[in-house]
Order: C-alpha cells, then sequence, then structure tokens
C-alpha cells in the first residue's frame, strides 16, 4: 500500500532542456534535479529524462530533460518560469561544461 502524496490544483508548466555532455566533464542525472532544486526551490515538481543520443561519429552524448514546474497553492506563469529557466540553463553551462542546444 503507498501513502497518499499530496498534490497541486494548478496546471504545471513543463520546460526541457537539451545539451552536449562535454568528454571533458563528468554529468550525472542528480546533478540537474540537485541544480534544478537549487535555483527553483518547491516550484520543481519533478525532472525526467525524455531523450538520450550519443553521436555515432563524434561519440558526444546528448540529453534532453523535461522539469516540470508547478505550485501548490497558486498558478504558476510562464514569465516567472521562463526566468527559472533560464537560471538553470546558465549554471549548467558554468557549472558542468555543458554546450546547450
Amino acid at each position: 500500500i503507498s501513502s497518499f502524496r499530496p498534490f497541486s490544483k494548478h496546471p504545471p508548466c513543463p520546460k526541457d532542456v537539451s545539451f552536449w555532455i562535454s568528454p571533458d566533464h563528468s554529468f550525472h542525472d542528480n546533478d540537474l534535479m540537485d541544480l534544478v532544486r537549487d535555483v527553483a526551490g518547491d516550484l520543481a515538481q519533478d525532472v525526467k529524462l525524455v531523450d538520450e543520443f550519443v553521436h555515432p561519429k563524434t561519440g558526444r552524448a546528448s540529453r534532453c530533460y523535461r522539469i516540470n514546474y508547478c505550485s501548490m497553492d497558486r498558478n504558476v506563469t510562464h514569465a516567472e518560469i521562463n526566468d527559472i529557466q533560464d537560471c538553470v540553463r546558465s549554471r549548467l553551462v558554468s557549472e558542468f561544461g555543458v554546450t546547450l542546444r
């Protein structure tokens, strides 16, 4: 039996982020999850890997993640979430050396 988990009555605002991972840097899924939680706090509902690709010639890995933003007590605006997403994207580049797609 699973326990009850509260859910929001307000709609989520999903955003995708995709990037190439530099072979010089190590990257784990939890790195992105920690970064998103640090930037968005409780507005980040979940982070899921939706696509993964390795280029056959260069060997570079590409990943695409879907981040669902949602508030338990209000509707979030796209403008508000876009600001958070921009911060996530810039920190990905600065902290993990990825190349955004």
